[in-house]
């Protein structure tokens, strides 16, 4: 009795819900919140997708104006041909799909190592992984950028490569720690059959714990993403050549030479796949799945 008293205890009580006022009143508070988080979350993403197709001068004069003279479907056609977005946006996806991948490949197995195998060093390990996340990501900048003009024994330069972009997004400490909380979760009593069944570590790792980790993977290949996307500085800095950059430094540096009009409307496609993926991957981000690591047999 007591836990269920506990329960319903909160601001307003079930007796005052009862009283028409105050449902009334609750009813016009939580649909004015829902209002307001609608419009700061989706009303830039709208409004973009709007002014993409709409002319210079009625988003000028009226911004907010609901296609006052029209739509105008060529901006995304002279998008996509005349700023050459299909080049970059291709671009772009490597990028994307080079960083998500080196990202799950490091997360995976760095938490599997730290998690599952647990080695006679693990603590020292993980504590450095810790002390990375202290550093500010510009101090690192210089020593990265050498690295990538002389790497290290092989002294090659790997500039102007995708490599470049690769490689240092791969090392990402952030998800190796919520990698290996999530398998911290797994039943041990799984990996312990499997090992009496004459598994090995990389069969554990491929046939055991990465089909019961499907949540915290779809959370990093987001996250991956999603950052590879949106990175402008060291994209900018590695990749001088005009013909190898991502949308994000590309599209600065053309956006004097292109109409308004146009210059959104390659701005509403650059952000069609974060928006996709976000759609597609919601539910791990909002019912907590890829973090809680909940797992029941």
């Amino acid at each position: 009795m007591a836990a269920a008293d506990t329960a319903e205890r909160g601001i307003v009580s079930a007796h005052d819900r009862r009283r028409p006022a105050v449902r009334a009143t609750l009813g016009v508070l939580q649909g004015g919140l829902l209002a307001g988080l609608l419009l700061v979350g989706l009303g830039p993403i709208l409004w973009l997708a709007k002014a993409a197709v709409t002319p210079t001068q009625d988003t000028l004069r009226n911004p907010l104006a609901l296609f006052p003279n029209g739509v105008d479907w060529a901006n995304l056609v002279t998008a996509w041909t005349r700023a050459e977005i299909d080049h970059f946006f291709l671009n772009t996806l490597i990028v994307a799909a080079g960083a998500w991948f080196f990202q799950l490949l490091v997360a995976t197995t760095g938490g599997y190592v730290l998690s599952v195998l647990r080695p006679r060093y693990g603590g020292i390990i993980l504590g450095l992984v810790l002390a990375t996340l202290f550093v500010p990501s510009v101090v690192l900048l210089v020593p990265l950028y050498l690295t990538i003009l002389d790497v290290p024994l092989a002294h090659i330069s790997l500039l102007n490569t995708f490599w470049a972009v690769w490689l240092p997004m791969a090392a990402s400490a952030f998800n190796v720690l919520i990698v290996k909380r999530f398998f911290d979760s797994l039943p041990r009593e799984v990996f312990e059959a499997a090992r009496v069944d004459g598994a090995g570590p990389f069969r554990l790792l491929w046939s055991v714990v990465l089909p019961m980790s499907k949540p915290i993977l779809g959370v990093v290949s987001v996250f991956a993403v999603i950052a590879a996307w949106k990175d402008y500085l060291w994209p900018m800095l590695v990749l001088p050549d005009p013909e190898n950059q991502p949308l994000s430094v590309r599209l600065p540096a053309i956006a004097p030479y292109l109409e308004l009009d146009v210059f959104l409307a390659a701005l509403a496609i650059s952000t069609v796949l974060p928006v996709a993926l976000f759609l597609a991957f919601q539910r791990l981000f909002l019912s907590g799945a890829g973090l809680g690591g909940a797992v029941k047999g």
